[in-house]
């Protein structure tokens, strides 16, 4: 059943403990986020239901209404908006579809089991629910869910649906709920994801007709039958015989949440024939057709996969800047948990890619896991009507050249270089990592890279941060880094040649080099030979040289 259409009948019956908590907004701000984000729905409402197009995933969807739930919560605002206003037709289903409840966690799904027996579980089918009405054994009507009451009338697609059981082996009146699906071959959802196949099946109902290879592409798992058997290992066993092998096949008795974690992990990771977004848990018993409706019953309930994708506040935007310049935006989150991660910042890589989705604090976004590990920018979900403004570093001032001192504007270029000079691939000094040399910077007692070279164990301990045992293994560390080799120095200082060239024999005949001897060296191209000329010709680079001479460093 598709989590949109089913998403909007249980709002009202979320809990919010599970909300996130509440924005210090005042009012006025509070008013404008609530409209924006009711006109982001309704727009995403009309595509879906009008058209068959879904503008967002399902999950975001899902999370987005309630954030908006919970904003009226925590503001005390009127919700007015009725998702489903554009999805009711004007065909009455002989039996209204009900809601799903869903479960938020392990807990709820043991609470809701709590008391119950004789429990079935299925896949969550990601497909368009619909009527299935039949007269005399023949497929003679098929409605859209609409808004659970009313529907639209799809019987004009009965011709081109081949994978739909068109007419029973018995003569029967009578009406099935099901889950037109995409098929699938060997979908594998905790692989492939969604793969967008609920979407492919609405955009073709939508249409006015379909072709032959269209309808052959749209198969039918039957979830319900209202006026069926009384148990449902009856109904399940009468609807193979007529044609609808799939419930039964895709259908298993459960007494334990042991259980029902078995199946919701098998069906998440093996090869179905559609997509999934979750298992459905249902009750044998239930009351009769007659007294369904469009609400959540108590007899049936979803326990969801994990998200794909999180929707994010982003609270925050933050510029690191790199040893060689390099300006990295940094997205810094609310707190969410993806996948049994705790994820609260997320990198976008590079200052044009921020500036071409510009985003801001406020803004939300959505977040999935890259390799199932990294945190990755998916797209910007909701963008708020407040444009906090945003200061970011000038990139004309951060260069591979720039910053070789503790100035005003280089401080996080200038700590990057001195982490990368006592790192593995520089002098490999052990315990001075940036929090070490953001003390020594801190206390005055470093300006440049090789500042250090003149402090002795007494000098270290009077730093704040530092005692007395940490001076001495700083010490030891800085008289081993002065005893490396000369082309380890030009390494940890950034030199920007290939590992594989050899550099030497000092600092004064590299220095002298002009573009052509560059270019005599083996794999040194135009743009290395200009860089490298430019390394050793630069002002600060070659007063740090003279500071390294000065302390006898070999080759300089």
């Amino acid at each position: 059943m598709s989590p949109r259409l089913l998403f909007v009948l249980l709002c009202a019956y979320l809990a919010p403990a599970n909300a996130e908590p509440c924005p210090d907004w005042n009012t006025t701000r509070a008013r404008a986020e609530v409209a924006h984000l009711r006109q982001t729905l309704a727009h995403w409402d009309d595509h879906y239901h009008r058209q068959g197009i879904a503008l967002v995933a399902d999950e975001l969807y899902d999370q987005s209404r309630q954030q908006l739930l919970t904003l009226q919560t925590c503001f005390n605002l009127p919700g007015s908006d009725n998702p489903l206003a554009s999805a009711r037709g004007p065909i009455p289903h002989p039996v209204p579809h009900t809601g799903v409840d869903k479960l938020a966690d392990e807990q709820a799904v043991h609470n809701w089991l709590l008391g119950k027996k004789d429990v079935w579980i299925q896949p969550k089918v990601d497909g368009v629910a619909v009527s299935l009405i039949f007269r005399q054994g023949r497929l003679s009507q098929l409605l859209s869910r609409g808004d659970g009451t009313q529907g639209h009338d799809w019987s004009r697609h009965i011709p081109r649906l081949s994978g739909v059981v068109h007419e029973l082996p018995q003569p029967l009146d009578t009406v099935f709920q099901g889950e037109l699906y995409w098929r699938l071959e060997g979908h594998v959802q905790a692989e492939a994801g969604s793969a967008n196949a609920r979407g492919t099946v609405a955009g073709l109902l939508a249409r006015k007709q379909l072709s032959d290879a269209q309808g052959a592409g749209i198969g039918l798992f039957v979830w319900d039958w209202p006026t069926g058997p009384d148990t449902q290992a009856e109904r399940l066993a009468q609807l193979a015989t007529l044609g609808f092998a799939d419930s039964l096949r895709h259908s298993v008795a459960i007494s334990t949440f042991e259980e029902a974690a078995h199946w919701r992990q098998h069906w998440y990771r093996s090869a179905l024939p559609f997509a999934t977004d979750g298992v459905i848990l249902r009750q044998d018993s239930r009351p009769p057709a007659e007294r369904w409706q469009a609400r959540t019953p108590y007899w049936i309930a979803a326990w969801k996969y994990p998200f794909r994708q999180a929707l994010a506040q982003v609270r925050g935007v933050h510029f690191r800047i790199g040893r060689t310049g390099r300006i990295t935006p940094l997205l810094q989150l609310e707190p969410l948990r993806l996948d049994d991660r705790q994820i609260s910042q997320l990198s976008l890589g590079s200052l044009a890619r921020w500036q071409q989705l510009d985003i801001r604090p406020g803004d939300q976004v959505a977040v999935s896991l890259a390799g199932l590990t990294i945190p990755r920018l998916e797209s910007v979900v909701h963008r708020s009507p407040q444009r906090t403004p945003v200061i970011v570093p000038d990139p004309a001032e951060h260069h591979a050249l720039s910053c070789w001192q503790a100035s005003e504007g280089c401080q996080q270029q200038f700590l990057a270089r001195l982490a990368w000079l006592s790192g593995k691939q520089g002098l490999n000094m052990p315990g001075t990592g940036p929090s070490t040399w953001q003390r020594l910077i801190d206390s005055g007692r470093l300006t440049t890279l090789a500042d250090w070279l003149d402090l002795d164990r007494d000098t270290l301990a009077t730093v704040p941060g530092i005692a007395q045992a940490r001076a001495n293994h700083l010490q030891h560390a800085f008289a081993q880094a002065r005893q490396q080799p000369f082309e380890r120095w030009l390494r940890a200082l950034g030199v920007p040649a290939p590992a594989a060239l050899k550099l030497g024999p000092d600092w004064p005949t590299l220095a002298s080099r002009n573009i052509e001897q560059w270019l005599a060296e083996p794999g040194i191209g135009p743009g290395r030979a200009t860089q490298l000329r430019g390394f050793f010709n630069h002002e600060q680079v070659q007063a740090l040289a003279l500071q390294l001479r000065q302390h006898a460093i070999e080759g300089f």
